[in-house]
């Protein structure tokens, strides 16, 4: 596995744009996103005592997650990723799920994973069998990437981020999306496996700002949670 940096901030859009415009000569559109964006939605997996959420809002230094994630809405490219985090490195397993699979993963049928030969599923399957690992929230948001060769380096602006209670299968025009970001909020991401070159981290925004250890999965079940509490009261 390969570990990268990661910094996350929380920035407006008129940063978003001064940011953009001084990095457009340097970096390149991710060249997988059509019209320079694509579309995320991840359904996030929790255990029985919401260990991936406590750990993260304790700060705990080594922590991990699992989810599916599908691009643009699109049946024929899911990853199963366990996503690792050590102090301030951050790396990612991956595996690719079939629309069956996933299907079979949010009815709760686990067996096939088991029987799939690949060892992160398998892995997934222990931690659902011994620790009950169970949907626990789908994210949501609009993402635009840049990509920089020299150090590996990759800055995202997230967008419109949002979540919803895993009700419904990953593709259901049913799901219900509450927002989590304040109007005219984005979550700008830089990531970088060697360095972080000079004259791309003399661009990024001042140590005053906004950066933060945003986590989409932690405000994403807090707003779940709220929302499902008030529409219970009322």
């Amino acid at each position: 596995m390969q570990f990268r940096h990661e910094l996350k901030y929380l920035i407006n859009e008129g940063d978003a744009e001064l940011i953009r415009q001084r990095l457009n000569p340097l970096m390149q559109p991710d060249p997988h996103a059509k019209n320079g964006r694509y579309h995320i939605r991840s359904l996030y997996f929790d255990d029985f005592f919401g260990t991936a959420y406590i750990d993260k809002v304790n700060g705990a230094p080594v922590r991990k997650k699992y989810r599916v994630r599908a691009y643009n809405l699109d049946s024929s490219f899911i990853r199963l990723e366990c996503k690792l985090k050590d102090l301030s490195y951050v790396s990612k397993r991956s595996a690719a799920l079939t629309p069956d699979e996933l299907e079979m993963l949010w009815r709760g049928d686990y067996g096939g994973l088991l029987q799939s030969g690949n060892a992160l599923k398998q892995q997934l399957y222990y931690e659902c069998m011994g620790k009950v690992l169970r949907p626990k929230v789908y994210v949501d948001y609009e993402r635009e990437p840049l990509v920089f060769p020299t150090g590996d380096v990759r800055i995202t602006f997230d967008r419109n981020v949002r979540g919803a209670y895993p009700s419904q299968p990953m593709f259901s025009e049913n799901l219900i999306f509450h927002y989590i970001t304040e109007p005219g909020k984005l979550i700008m991401e830089v990531k970088y496996t060697e360095f972080l070159p000079r004259v791309i981290r003399e661009l990024l925004p001042p140590r005053a700002s906004e950066i933060t250890a945003f986590s989409k999965y932690t405000l994403c079940c807090d707003t779940i949670n709220y929302m499902s509490a008030v529409e219970t009261v009322y």
